[in-house]
């Protein structure tokens, strides 16, 4: 691993991108903790911190606003909604260029996509206006949402603060919008992407110490055996998480693809066989994402509009993350996003036209119709999997907190939105880092030079050793490691 840091430092364009987007991560971390003007920022962040159990007023829509800011809504900075209006503008303008015609019709022209990136910039805009006049009004009457014990947060209120703390909110996302794009193109890996893992990451030294405090020191001075082997029993466990996680996003079905010989003009095209790759999970964390916000919603919009009625009491019931009716909801809506989005996105006629008109086929099936049938029946069955996946990773982070009493901000790290997009966003970090290395002739960091030439020959046709594999294995030593040391620290 030393070696491999070393080899990344020694080409110059890799050096400048990951000195770039350190430098952006930075101004990003910053911009968090600088707090609107005339606003009680200390006296949120207590409260906030004395009711951090996942289930209040917002719910899982709070987790997930919380998650995208990374801290900037406890802190009320001028990052207080973070990226989730561009991400959010963004899976409306997906959906839109995937079930409307004229949208379709203008992402194949030339230039459509930099049309796209426009609109999706200006609903960006228009939606983080609306979330921040919102959140202005929530600070200035925080009994809307029934969030007693606060107090007045804002000192002066009035339209001039409505104005200039809705200017300053959007201001702030518009900068984060624009740092994404400098990452995404002078840094390393998607910067929208790579802004949310940092956003989440940010947690994990408090969840930490929440940890440390609850199972092994729970008394000043007193260390607890029985709790620190227990501490160690989750770290464990979160690294058998990690890798299945790892696992079922690396998760692909090879469907073989033969090609015949061919002439095209006065040259004749070599055949052979390909290998066209389905995705197990290939909905990402989108469903996940859409029913926490939807699920959330209702909760929120009731409790402004019809405050302490008999429909906000029943909500409330419903709604709450430790309730069963809860799960049985949530469950349903993961699986139908799923599917949606499969449906939406994935086009197995279009590929089955392709494949024709390449001259291409499916072995044992014929090409045509019958091609689009069968892709469709086997993303049906891969979808199933990936959803039921989906589910038990979004509720274990709830069943971990209420078998052991946790705090939520330390379970939240063990499944759920973050787990998934950490984990995906650091894989593509790590492809991208790769690629470069080797267009360098330099040994990657996932395997040795020795292994990647004994198996070179393999490449293409799915028998070569997946890198997620050894990037397990990595996880699995630094885990034990670290429980080593942790046993060590409680026995010595």
């Amino acid at each position: 691993m030393i070696s491999a840091f070393t080899n990344m430092m020694k080409v110059p364009d890799l050096r400048r991108r990951i000195l770039f987007t350190l430098a952006m991560i930075v101004i990003v971390r910053l911009g968090v903790h600088l707090p609107l003007p005339g606003v009680d920022v200390q006296q949120l962040s207590d409260w906030m911190a004395k009711h951090d159990d996942g289930g209040g007023i917002l719910g899982g829509l709070g987790t997930m606003l919380t998650i995208f800011s990374g801290g900037g809504l406890q802190q009320c900075g001028i990052f207080a909604l973070g990226i989730m209006p561009y991400i959010s503008a963004s899976i409306m303008t997906q959906l839109l260029g995937a079930v409307v015609p004229a949208w379709q019709k203008m992402l194949r022209e030339e230039g459509g996509r930099q049309k796209m990136t426009k609109y999706t910039r200006l609903l960006a805009i228009a939606i983080a206006i609306v979330q921040g006049y919102l959140l202005v009004g929530s600070l200035e009457h925080p009994e809307r949402l029934q969030l007693t014990g606060l107090g007045n947060l804002v000192m002066f209120p009035g339209s001039l603060f409505t104005i200039s703390t809705v200017f300053i909110i959007v201001t702030g996302t518009m900068l984060l919008m624009w740092i994404g794009d400098q990452i995404t193109e002078r840094g390393i890996g998607n910067g929208v992407s790579l802004i949310i893992a940092v956003n989440i990451i940010h947690s994990l030294p408090g969840a930490f110490a929440l940890a440390w405090k609850r199972f092994v020191m729970p008394v000043a001075g007193e260390v607890n055996p029985t709790g620190a082997l227990t501490l160690v029993a989750m770290i464990l466990f979160l690294i058998l998480v990690i890798a299945m996680v790892v696992t079922v996003t690396q998760a692909q079905r090879r469907i073989p693809v033969q090609y015949a010989k061919r002439i095209v003009g006065n040259k004749m095209t070599q055949g052979g066989t390909q290998y066209l790759p389905l995705k197990l999970n290939y909905s990402g964390v989108m469903p996940v994402i859409f029913a926490t916000a939807i699920l959330s919603l209702p909760q929120l919009l009731v409790s402004q509009i019809w405050p302490n009625s008999s429909l906000d009491s029943i909500i409330r019931i419903w709604m709450v993350p430790t309730s069963f009716m809860y799960y049985v909801i949530s469950s349903l809506m993961i699986f139908f996003f799923a599917y949606f989005w499969v449906a939406t996105m994935f086009q197995p006629s279009q590929i089955a036209e392709d494949l024709k008109r390449n001259g291409g086929y499916v072995p044992g099936v014929r090409p045509g119709p019958p091609t689009a049938a069968f892709l469709d029946q086997t993303m049906q069955r891969l979808t199933f999997a990936g959803a039921l996946f989906l589910t038990l990773i979004y509720f274990l982070p709830y069943l971990l907190s209420l078998a052991t009493n946790v705090e939520h901000t330390v379970s939240n790290f063990f499944g759920g939105t973050s787990l998934l997009i950490l984990v995906g966003v650091l894989l593509d970090m790590m492809r991208q880092i790769e690629t470069s290395l080797l267009q360098k002739n330099y040994d990657g960091f996932l395997k040795k030079g020795k292994i990647r030439g004994k198996y070179a020959h393999l490449q293409g046709t799915g028998e070569a050793a997946s890198s997620s594999t050894v990037t397990v294995v990595w996880c699995i030593i630094a885990a034990l490691i670290l429980a080593a040391i942790t046993v060590y620290m409680v026995v010595r």
